[in-house]
């Protein structure tokens, strides 16, 4: 933490934002409405962070976004450094997910190669071959993690930096491509969607699993519903929009999911970062300041929230279930397309 100390130092108080935008990324409509008003709820790192919904066609993304620098700056010690270890426990936590991704595919290929795009840790591609053992699954990402994964036999390959780097090498060679909970990182979901188009070969399927912007418990919980994940999540696509994004690169939709990749834990998230906003937390290079009576107010806060987790759990399991079991919606939508 003292070594990392120098680095936050120089750069507390800058302001990361870019100019704001007055039409949509998705359709060019200037007819906006301001949607989400957020903090940083996991690593409390300083700054405020809005999402504009457009009216027309539905898309929520951060508006003003952040520049190159200021992810570099919200991500550090994130998914490693720092966080690594949270990070890696967050996403080996709960494996029914990645069964269900990799169940997706099966009525359609027995892939050869599968190759999944932003990957981290690679616990997807781990569980993934328990569902599909002859399969060979690669990954890439930015972070150091994919090459941790790559030693540890969860994939066969880590290309470590973006999709576009690698795109000329990559052409033509994986069955499948998936982008699990990644297009919404990213400044242009659009160019990531032409880079997966040409690298895939006629035949392929893309499969893409999302946040849904249009599960109504998303607005009613406002920066406190996880999905939003301020501010690294730059985009949130409609299934609609995707489906024609798609459809316009010659990837033609043949199944969706939207109950069925919903994870009932939306009260209890929320309950989790609300606390945890309250909660003083231990200093941090970005967060140097010593809270008086830090350890007390701390066990305040957790100590009486405890009850509320109870409810929230039974929320999540009773009106949670009912809402995407009544709408057919959830709080995640997952796409699978094929190359025509």
């Amino acid at each position: 933490m003292e070594q990392a100390a120098p680095w936050y130092t120089e750069r507390l108080g800058r302001d990361f934002h870019e100019a704001r935008r007055d039409t949509c990324p998705s359709c060019g409509s200037a007819d906006l409405r301001r949607w989400v008003t957020a903090h940083d709820l996991v690593q409390r790192k300083p700054g405020t962070f809005t999402m504009d919904r457009c009216t027309r066609c539905a898309h929520v993304w951060q508006n003003p976004r952040l520049s190159e620098e200021g992810l570099g700056f919200y991500y550090r010690d994130f998914y490693d450094g720092l966080g690594e270890s949270s990070a890696d426990a967050v996403f080996s936590g709960k494996t029914s997910p990645y069964y269900g991704r990799a169940r997706m595919v099966e009525p359609f290929v027995k892939p050869e190669r599968w190759l999944d795009v932003g990957s981290g840790h690679a616990h997807f591609c781990l569980g993934a071959k328990e569902v599909l053992p002859d399969t060979a699954f690669d990954g890439l990402d930015q972070g150091a993690a994919i090459e941790d994964a790559a030693r540890l036999g969860r994939i066969e390959q880590a290309y470590r930096g973006s999709f576009k780097d690698y795109a000329g090498e990559l052409k033509g060679r994986y069955d499948v491509i998936s982008m699990h909970h990644y297009l919404e990182h990213v400044r242009d979901p659009w160019e990531e969607l032409d880079i997966a188009a040409d690298v895939l070969p006629v035949g392929g399927y893309l499969l893409i699993e999302l946040p849904d912007p249009e599960w109504r418990l998303g607005r009613l919980f406002g920066q406190y519903w996880m999905p939003w994940f301020q501010p690294q999540h730059q985009h949130m696509m409609p299934i609609g929009n995707l489906e024609h994004a798609l459809a316009g690169r010659g990837l033609v939709t043949v199944a969706r999911e939207r109950s069925k990749a919903h994870l009932c834990n939306d009260f209890t998230l929320a309950l989790l970062l609300f606390l945890g906003a309250k909660a003083p937390r231990t200093p941090a290079p970005w967060r140097p300041e010593r809270v008086r009576l830090r350890r007390l107010r701390s066990f305040l806060v957790w100590t009486l929230g405890i009850p509320a987790f109870f409810v929230a759990l039974a929320l999540d399991q009773t009106v949670n279930r009912f809402l995407a079991a009544r709408s057919g919606q959830g709080n995640a939508y997952r796409l699978l397309a094929i190359k025509a």
